[in-house]
């Protein structure tokens, strides 16, 4: 089921229960994991692109193997806010997963998401081979994270 605002998604999900967060690249795609209280998103692995079939084989596995209760993709917009066709193929492949999980599926605003990884992982001094390696999980940590604190503030007003 895919919802369409980060508080319809809060809605859709249970007191506890870990969440997977997606950074989907043409190439890869990064996924992230938060413990079942959903405080902190930890990078977790990339899965190399192939058809969707495959890609959606190794996401289920993935929810599966960590009991996952909701997934949030990041949804590429542009800086004006405008969707372009990164966001169209975001919200493609959302529809295409929605047919496969029966997990409420949300979107979350990634813009710089890519950015601030590859900026956190310069300041930790991480050579290019293993930034190239990691970029994408970690954009998908941050994605997941912008959605867990939205979620945390919205329980505390």
């Amino acid at each position: 089921m895919i919802v369409s605002s980060i508080e319809e998604f809060a809605a859709h999900l249970p007191p506890i229960g870990a969440l997977a967060g997606l950074d989907l690249g043409t190439k890869t795609i990064g996924v992230a994991i938060c413990d079942t209280l959903r405080s902190v998103a930890t990078p977790a692995t990339t899965i190399k692109r192939k058809k969707f079939t495959a890609d959606a084989q190794s996401l289920i596995e993935i929810i599966n193997e960590r009991n996952l209760i909701g997934v949030v993709l990041g949804l590429p917009r542009n800086m004006d806010g405008s969707e372009g066709p990164r966001a169209q193929a975001t919200r493609a492949f959302a529809r295409n997963l929605s047919q496969k999980i029966d997990l409420p599926i949300g979107f979350w605003d990634e813009r710089l998401s890519t950015v601030a990884a590859e900026k956190a992982l310069l300041e930790a001094d991480t050579t290019r081979k293993r930034r190239s390696e990691v970029i994408d999980h970690v954009a998908a940590s941050y994605i997941l994270q912008g959605a867990l604190d939205r979620l945390r503030h919205m329980k505390n007003e």
